[in-house]
């Protein structure tokens, strides 16, 4: 069948000459865009650099930009384009991240004058005609060696100039200079690691190879960005980072309590976040989690990084401080995807691996300097030696000179004459006059021994790789002690970390709290009471509770579906008496044709206090607090009490006070609550203990424990008289037997 359907396919593509297999399109149009892109736009090299940034920096180094004053912005792009065939801005843009004015890199490769923008901030920068720039001597540091050869030299886009395939980095700038870039299915993210550490870290798998992934955590900290901050270390994924170059690394800002001016200073952010977007966090958070910043203030200037947030007087900074650390990107991620272009090929490698392949880079480029050197010398050599001959007799070769007819019979006439070659033959030709004295050639005979030596030298380096790689540790040691500097970003261990609980996240104040049989829950000020405090309600509603409680007190509400909600008073919102308040079934979002039966504020989970449970078949059951202690920030609790018979109603026992059970013939008896069994099972529901006795068609309709409000009469008559309205007060001991009547 599959035979079959190639064969279709074949005729079809015969009959149709225009037509191509898709999978022939993919390799001959769209393969060859792919590699384009990450080779030549997006993925950063073994150098450190992507190509714009690479092209950027030679230019300047050709303009000789390592020395003397700073030249245009302008004048800088306009040479740029030379090798680089995009538009001005996407260079100048290049240009500006790696300015230090722009605060990008921990080591910037541009000296920069004018205003440059900020990495941490969206603030543009000025047009390239008013700015001024020059490189950093930091620089010298990536174009060693390239004059002498280190690096293969390929023609511009339309094949007029020379330019490096890439620069011959004598550190690891692949891992100092930080790098985003997008590709097509590819993606880099590199962060910047301490230059010390990184040499340091070089250095040990240069004498070591079997260094692992343990060793080079305890010589590379961490990551170290330019803004500074804090890395909060995570040792399982520093090493997942370390030995993949996948994985993230959370970072946090640097703040700090300002007591005079009653504000939080905030000196370092997340390289990976900026002003606009903190600003942004805070304001999108500023009525509800973060209610106690009054103020956002852009402090930025001479003196550094610094943006003051005003308090409320009563505010607890600490506890803010925590708050935008959870609420606003002052903590923040990066996301490390180590992908690099090592021999045209793009690699995914961790730390190790980044440094192995730089080593290979490393040692090529010297190789090729060092053979550069060792021709030149040779080259020196062999004409000084030329040179050593004609000392014999001067006075002879000034008269072969001076005797050869034609200047083309010069060279062929000394070679003669001295029997060397033609090089040594050119060489002497074009001495000068003035320097066919004894005292010159003996000056450069001179220098034959110490070209001997050198040669000698470069050729055991050669001959021993070792010996070049030792040169790289000497370099990388002489790189530290020049520009290496402390750490930005401290280290700071997650068990330092004071956690926010869930009491810390809600706003402490005193409320008022009235809650009605019907369910809705209002949640009223002190200030908004004292301007209307007439109640409204639904028709038919009636208030069961009504008090002082703070935002942070919690709610236990028993539903008529043997479930338990817990909550907070701080998940209601703020209303007025005027209105009718919040449906608490709406906000804790109860089940279909669920109804609240009981609410408990601060309920207390010991084993002395007990809800009280009556059921339409006239049984009552006690059952523990305990059984409804949950672990955890539990918001549901299913199986509350016995589903057996329909419920009636719930009381919170706080006392032994006598309770009121009615039933549907508008009996009641009162009883004690400690007459009614204790079950430590919740959903127990009683076997031969009834609360009330009832006859047929009769039911349990109501439970009461503050009846004195609802029938004050007959609560009177009791406090006189020991007996209710209609009948004999119930004894302890015989509660199934007599009613009274109330109606």
């Amino acid at each position: 069948m599959a035979k079959a359907k190639k064969e279709a396919i074949k005729q079809y593509v015969e009959r149709e000459p225009t037509l191509q297999p898709i999978t022939e399109t993919i390799e001959t149009n769209y393969m060859p865009y792919v590699v384009s892109v990450m080779v030549s736009r997006a993925i950063p090299e073994i150098d450190g650099f992507k190509p714009s940034h690479r092209k950027l920096l030679y230019t300047m180094y050709k303009m000789g930009l390592m020395n003397g004053p700073r030249r245009k912005s302008a004048n800088i792009v306009g040479e740029t384009m030379k090798l680089h065939p995009h538009g001005d801005m996407s260079i100048y843009e290049t240009l500006v991240r790696l300015t230090r004015d722009n605060e990008t890199l921990l080591h910037p490769f541009i000296d920069s004058k004018g205003s440059f923008g900020k990495q941490y901030s969206s603030m543009a920068f000025a047009a390239p005609r008013y700015t001024e720039a020059r490189l950093e001597p930091f620089c010298s540091e990536i174009f060693t060696g390239i004059d002498r050869d280190s690096v293969d030299m390929v023609d511009n886009y339309d094949g007029t100039m020379k330019e490096p395939r890439l620069l011959p980095t004598s550190f690891p700038n692949i891992l100092v200079s930080p790098n985003l870039g997008i590709a097509v299915g590819l993606a880099s993210s590199i962060c910047s690691f301490n230059l010390s550490e990184i040499c340091d870290a070089t250095i040990s798998i240069l004498k070591n190879p079997r260094t692992n992934t343990e060793k080079l955590l305890e010589i590379v900290k961490a990551p170290d960005f330019p803004g500074g901050g804090f890395v909060i270390y995570d040792r399982e994924q520093m090493t997942k980072v370390y030995e993949t170059g996948k994985g993230s690394v959370k970072l946090r800002a640097k703040c700090e309590y300002n007591k005079n001016d009653n504000c939080i200073d905030i000196l370092e952010i997340p390289y990976s976040t900026s002003i606009e977007a903190i600003r942004k966090d805070i304001m999108d958070n500023k009525d509800d989690k973060l209610k106690e910043i009054t103020a956002f203030n852009d402090e930025i200037g001479k003196d550094g990084f610094k943006i003051s947030l005003g308090l409320k007087r009563d505010a607890e900074p600490d506890k803010v401080i925590q708050k935008l650390y959870k609420f606003t990107s002052l903590e923040d991620s990066f996301s490390c995807n180590f992908n690099v272009i090592v021999d045209s090929v793009p690699k995914q490698l961790g730390i190790k691996g980044i440094i192995e392949e730089w080593i290979r880079f490393r040692v090529g480029c010297l190789r090729r300097e060092f053979t550069f050197d060792l021709n030149k010398k040779s080259e020196k050599l062999h004409l000084l030696l030329g040179l050593g001959k004609i000392l014999l007799d001067i006075d002879k070769a000034i008269k072969i000179v001076k005797e050869t007819e034609r200047d083309q019979d010069v060279v062929p006439n000394l070679m003669k004459g001295f029997g060397i070659d033609e090089p040594q033959a050119e060489y002497i030709a074009d001495i000068k006059l003035r320097h066919l004295n004894r005292e010159y050639i003996i000056n450069r005979l001179a220098d034959i021994e110490s070209l001997q030596k050198d040669i000698a030298t470069l050729k055991e380096i050669l001959a021993d790789e070792l010996k070049i790689k030792a040169y790289i540790v000497k370099q990388l040691l002489d790189i530290k002690k020049k520009y290496g500097q402390p750490r930005r970003t401290q280290i700071m261990y997650a068990s330092d970390i004071v956690e926010l609980t869930k009491d810390d996240m809600i706003e402490d104040y005193e409320v008022n709290l009235f809650y009605t049989k019907d369910g809705y829950l209002k949640k009223i000020t002190n200030q908004s009471l004292r301007g209307n405090s007439e109640q409204r309600l639904k028709d038919g509603d009636s208030l069961v509770y009504a008090g002082e409680v703070n935002n942070k007190d919690e709610l236990m509400f028993f539903t008529n579906q043997a479930q338990v909600y817990f909550s907070r008073v701080s998940d209601f919102e703020l209303t007025k008496a005027s209105e009718l308040g919040e449906y608490v079934g709406k906000r804790l979002k109860f089940d279909e044709g669920e109804r609240p039966i009981l609410m408990i504020v601060n309920p207390d989970f010991s084993e002395k206090q007990n809800i009280i449970f009556a059921f339409e078949n006239g049984k009552a059951v006690r059952v523990p607090m305990s059984e409804y202690a949950t672990q955890g920030s539990r918001k549901k609790l299913k199986k509350a009490y016995s589903s057996a018979s329909p419920i009636v109603g719930a009381i919170y026992e706080t006392s032994d006070k006598h309770i009121l059970i009615l039933n549907s013939e508008d009996k009641a008896i009162l009883i004690r609550p400690s007459l009614i069994p204790i079950k430590t099972t919740r959903t127990s529901i009683g076997t031969t203990v009834f609360a009330m006795n009832l006859k047929k068609n009769q039911k349990l309709v109501e439970i009461i424990d503050n009846y004195e409000k609802r029938y004050p009469e007959a609560y009177q008559q009791y406090r006189k008289t020991k007996i209710p309205a209609t009948g004999t007060l119930l004894s302890d001991k015989d509660i199934t037997k007599k009613q009274i009547k109330l109606k």
